[in-house]
């Protein structure tokens, strides 16, 4: 399978790179093709211009900004996600790349009365967030787990309608044990090689 991995935290040495890390093992285990998208590292630009809005819904001039990243996310048969959630929701370089990314014609078709959006990355089998909440899972439940809405509901709108969707979460980070770390780490490994 062809996974792509998109990546989303500013230092390079948090526990959410030790999450893609195990994410990366736990594909190459299962003898995956693994293709990462680094966005801190590769500086990519979250924010949508006057011009790129403008032509957000243009056929052909919507892709221009972002063609080589709508061009892996086509070839993916997996979308993995692996960022931190701040604020109940996708850090904003994340949510900038979805914006931006994730275009009308392309990835899906536009809702028209009574009718939903039209599914057009039906090429994703799996749909999978790894992450980390500073919140307790009993609070995440409680607001209505919007990241997780986001990313798996969302974005799950416009993929295969039988795709896996995967979500593992890190609760209470701030606080938890080096045990809990490690324990949470071979989770993922683990969950990623069994696909």
């Amino acid at each position: 399978m062809q996974a792509l991995v998109v990546y989303c935290h500013p230092v390079p040495e948090s526990f959410s790179a030790a999450i893609r890390d195990a994410v990366l093992r736990g594909l190459g285990t299962a003898g995956h093709e693994v293709d990462l998208i680094d966005l801190y590292a590769e500086g990519f630009d979250p924010t949508m211009g006057r011009e790129e809005r403008l032509g957000y819904h243009t056929p052909g001039t919507n892709v221009l900004p972002i063609a080589a990243h709508l061009e892996r996310v086509k070839r993916a048969e997996a979308l993995i996600f692996v960022a931190p959630t701040w604020w109940y929701g996708p850090p904003a370089m994340l949510k900038g790349w979805l914006d931006r990314v994730l275009v009308p014609h392309e990835t899906f078709g536009m809702p028209e009365p009574m009718r939903p959006l039209e599914r057009r990355l039906t090429n994703i089998r799996l749909l999978a967030t790894v992450t980390t909440l500073g919140s307790p899972w009993y609070w995440w439940l409680w607001i209505g787990q919007p990241g997780r809405r986001i990313l798996l509901d969302g974005v799950g709108g416009i993929v295969h309608p039988r795709a896996c969707k995967v979500w593992l979460a890190l609760h209470g980070m701030d606080s938890v044990s080096e045990g809990r770390r490690a324990a949470f780490l071979a989770r993922v490994e683990a969950r990623f090689a069994r696909i």
